[in-house]
């Protein structure tokens, strides 16, 4: 395509794109003709994000141009709906809810009457003479206290025990019939349980008009990679043609500091959500008795004082249509300076916006996106950073509660109970007695002593199996165990919500806690630290995860004992297939595109998340780099200076002899590689062993004689002081080496960790990453039975119930021992150990991937273990140089004979490239 041709179909694009850039733009344009799923592939550095955003909003552009020319092109496509049928061994409430869920989610069948001893509202349609008589009654209760309860009130504490009515739940009733039924709720509304930052709002504008236009939602893993995509936009003139909207969490845009202070992002959201429920409830606090008897009542100060004029909520929304694209920092600027809420303000230009920025998590969880509102029906839907996808999706299904968690519910439950039995209506008792059946059953499951620890065995051996004693359930067997399979979690899941015991408990429990805490003090807000909202949430996550299918996932049961851990045991379900959750965003936009800088294996992606699409029906490009090949050196380092072969495996890479060569190798390279190294470990316990035995041998000092060392941080924001300072200390020496001071040091070492935040979304250009060492293969650890038990899912995907795998250790049976997971990765045939590979090597290619950032940038490689230098034929595992990234694995150097030959290489390499660079 000459330059004509491409300015024409992408005059957004703001520099003279290459080749590779230009492909990549009509690969995706084409995408977006076709519809369905796409995978685009493009190695970081090539400028895959501006191509995404010209060639994506050109397409809208096209698109609207020509739907106004032909008054129609509108594309329509109906979701498909193929649920299954419970098998025999689901609970009887489970198969009728997933028979008659789909009809019974349009249909609104409760019936809540909210009157009565209740303080709620009526329900309006609701029989007019009874309501005007409760309604009488109900005004007389609230008016006038009998002079018996009021002196009974009085011992203790009249007024607070009079405001204890602000507690008592409503009348509640549901149908007997169904499973699956819902009360009114707003349009659109399912009946998912949200988790703490994706609760419903009943404020949402009702707005409609502007939700028919096509929209663009791209999403990626971090506010910083969000954040980067609007610095892009920026580039072109898209930024002020198109309405844009970022969104983000509510941590990340509150300016309420009495919240924020919080620190906590799910206390954070829990008392934003309370904020507004107060809000909307006017709140009224009971300040004193009056003479005559009556409750003389005070409106509490409620609601965030961040939205209390909407006035500045259609200000804030005017400044940043009018300022273009911006993204989550200048969101909170803006916010701050009008003093009005930048998290609601951004969210109320959703309904307008053409392109929506978002985190995976907004988008990729069904209950976040009804809670904001997102509609993909027809839409455009692009995944960025999608080499981790399925694992991502699927750990925003998962839920947990520990066993301090379940004993802080159940006991404010009962407490609750106690103390409102006899106000309480029969439909309210009966729901939370069925509460405190199911979190008895669960805190009885946790206690018992685990059955297949021998007591025969030495006490050292009995001490770990105790202390490890973790096991693996299918959710019907979990259910049948507990003997909790006749209780209808969907309708008590639907209680929950639809009743508000979850803040009522909460709140009483609160109030409580504080009487207790502080009595002595005036000021009891600072005494609230214990508020059980996130716990009793936390419960109700685990049983909105007991309602998926049984093959959907399993429960972890960890009966940790004290000695091992403070904080005990815990249930855990880990989602396992993301199948379904995926085609419900398939199914509705009209196409979906994953990009990322390497996504090979594609076959594993379509595997886990679309089965049902045809190989020839999924889309995929990829390109090759942009940097010209003698900019690259990878080299597969087999051994070391002393000839001592690398061997970085679990079992050999604590060895002295192991660290002590890398550590030499180290001493070599410092004097051969200019400016900035990272070296990546496997995790941060093996970064600090290696730290700390070279400090002790004396090889961290020659070392630190040519280059400062600097080591990742375990706490992520205190990632980018260290980056700053690893960067300043490479400029300064460079500058002084530039003016002809030779200086003794030359640089700096950055020791980093595979899957921290560095290796992950950090930039690592130019000087800060000339040389980039990966300190053998970071497999995963197999004593983690949630991996385990995914690896187990996948080995059995697309396989008949009679070729099923057989594992050597039953389900239960194991507890989180190393050799048991290398057992049961020995007894998979293809797939399951083709997705530990997987997992390992993706996560080497996001690593070696953070130095060559542009066109001009150069940097060595080094794979430092045997076995990317040969295939390992004594292991079960296929050759990982085939799962490197192909502009890397096609000009890859294997090093199988002395370490001299890599310190000849690097020698030519950075000559030539510092000659290169001098001449330009």
């Amino acid at each position: 395509m000459g330059e004509g041709s491409w300015h024409s179909k992408f005059p957004a694009f703001p520099y003279n794109p290459y080749s590779i850039q230009i492909d990549f733009m009509n690969a995706l344009y084409h995408s977006l003709n076709q519809g369905g799923v796409s995978m685009l592939e493009s190695p970081t550095g090539t400028g895959k994000t501006l191509s995404i955003i010209c060639s994506a909003l050109q397409w809208v552009v096209d698109q609207r141009k020509q739907q106004n020319s032909e008054k129609g092109g509108e594309f329509d496509k109906n979701p498909a709906n193929d649920g299954q049928l419970g098998s025999e061994d689901e609970p009887d409430w489970m198969r009728d809810f997933v028979m008659n869920k789909d009809n019974k989610v349009e249909e609104k069948k409760i019936k809540m009457k909210k009157f009565g001893v209740g303080f709620g509202k009526p329900d309006k349609r609701s029989n007019q003479g009874s309501c005007k008589a409760l309604l009488s009654l109900r005004s007389k209760e609230e008016d006038f206290v009998t002079k018996n309860e009021r002196e009974n009130l009085q011992k203790k504490n009249d007024a607070v025990q009079l405001s204890d009515e602000e507690f008592l739940l409503e009348d509640y009733e549901s149908e007997q019939e169904g499973a699956g039924g819902t009360s009114k709720r707003k349009a659109g509304k399912g009946p998912h349980i949200p988790s703490s930052d994706e609760e419903e709002e009943e404020d949402q504008s009702d707005e409609e008009e502007d939700e028919e236009k096509l929209k663009v939602y791209f999403c990626s893993r971090t506010h910083s990679q969000l954040s980067q995509f609007i610095k892009e936009l920026r580039k072109t003139v898209f930024a002020n043609e198109v309405k844009i909207v970022c969104l983000g969490s509510r941590k990340n845009f509150c300016i309420n500091e009495g919240v924020l202070k919080l620190g906590n992002s799910t206390r954070i959201n829990d008392q934003c959500l309370e904020l507004q429920k107060n809000k909307k409830k006017e709140v009224s606090k009971i300040k004193n008795l009056d003479t005559g008897g009556r409750i003389r009542r005070t409106k509490a100060s409620s609601g965030c004082p961040m939205l209390r004029k909407s006035k500045l909520q259609r200000q804030f929304r005017s400044e940043v249509s009018q300022q273009g694209a911006l993204d989550i920092e200048d969101l909170v600027s803006i916010g701050r300076k009008m003093g009005t809420c930048p998290y609601y303000g951004s969210r109320s230009m959703l309904p307008a916006a053409d392109l929506v920025v978002l985190p995976y998590q907004s988008l990729l969880s069904k209950s976040s996106r009804e809670s904001l509102g997102l509609k993909l029906k027809n839409n455009i839907v692009i995944i960025d950073e999608a080499h981790n996808l399925a694992d991502s999706l699927i750990s925003m299904y998962d839920s947990k509660i520990t066993l301090m968690q379940l004993e802080n519910v159940h006991f404010h439950v009962e407490r609750y109970f106690e103390r409102f039995r006899n106000l309480l209506g029969p439909g309210n008792r009966r729901y939370i007695q069925t509460l405190m059946v199911v979190s008895q059953a669960f805190l009885q499951i946790l206690h018992e002593n685990a059955s297949y620890v021998d007591p025969s065995q030495d006490t050292e051996k009995t001490y770990r199996a105790n202390c490890s004693s973790d096991s693996s359930l299918a959710i019907n067997d979990f259910l049948f165990s507990l003997d909790i399979d006749n209780i209808n979690l969907v309708k008590l899941l639907q209680y929950i919500k639809e009743s508000n015991i979850m803040y009522k408990v909460s709140g009483y429990g609160d109030k409580m806690t504080s009487l207790q805490n502080c009595s002595t003090k005036h000021d009891t807000s600072e005494c609230n630290e214990g508020s059980i909202l996130p716990d009793f949430r936390a419960l109700s996550n685990m049983l909105q995860s007991l309602t998926n299918n049984d093959g959907d996932g399993r429960i972890i049961l960890s009966r940790s004992q004290t000695a091992c851990s403070r904080q005990g045991g815990y249930i855990k379900y880990v989602m396992l297939s993301g199948e379904k959750i995926f085609s419900e965003i398939v199914n509705q936009a009209h196409a979906v595109l994953l990009a990322g800088g390497t996504l090979q294996p594609i076959e594993e992606t379509r595997e886990r998340l679309f089965p049902w699409l045809p190989t020839n029906q999924l889309q995929f490009f990829s390109c090759s780099h942009i940097v010209p090949p003698e900019s690259i050196l990878p080299v597969a380092v087999s051994c070391g200076p002393s000839g001592q072969s690398f061997d970085f495996s679990y079992s050999s890479r604590s060895s002295l002899i192991m660290i002590q060569e890398l550590g030499l190798m180290l001493c070599n390279l410092v004097t051969v590689v200019p400016e900035g190294i990272v070296v990546f470990f496997s995790s941060f316990d093996y970064e600090g062993q290696v730290y700390d035995a070279w400090k002790a041998s004396g090889i961290l000092d020659r070392i630190m004689k040519k280059k400062c060392v600097f080591r990742e941080p375990r706490k992520t924001t205190d990632v980018e002081s260290v980056l700053k300072e690893y960067k300043e200390t490479i400029d300064a020496l460079s500058v002084e080496e530039s003016k002809g001071n030779p200086a003794s040091r030359s640089g700096a070492i950055l020791l980093a960790v595979v899957g921290g935040k560095i290796s992950e979304g950090i930039n690592l250009s130019d000087g800060m990453g000339r040389c980039i060492v990966m300190v053998g293969l970071p497999y995963p650890n197999p004593s983690d039975i949630e991996l385990i038990e995914r690896v187990k899912h996948i080995e059995c995907l697309g396989n008949s119930t009679s070729i099923t795998p057989k594992f050597s250790v039953t389900n239960e049976a194991y507890n989180g021992d190393v050799e048991v997971g290398f057992d049961i990765l020995r007894s998979c045939r293809r797939r399951g150990k083709e997705y530990y590979e997987n997992l390992c090597m993706k996560a080497v290619n996001q690593s070696i991937g953070r130095a060559i950032r542009h066109v001009n940038d150069y940097a060595a490689i080094l794979l430092v273990d045997a076995r990317y230098g040969s295939d390992p034929s004594n292991r079960n595992f296929s050759n990982t140089t085939n799962k490197l990234p192909q502009w890397i694995k096609e000009r890859l150097v294997s090093s199988t004979q002395s370490y001299g030959e890599v310190h000849r290489l690097l020698h030519q390499f950075f000559k030539f490239n510092k000659k290169k660079r001098e001449c330009k």
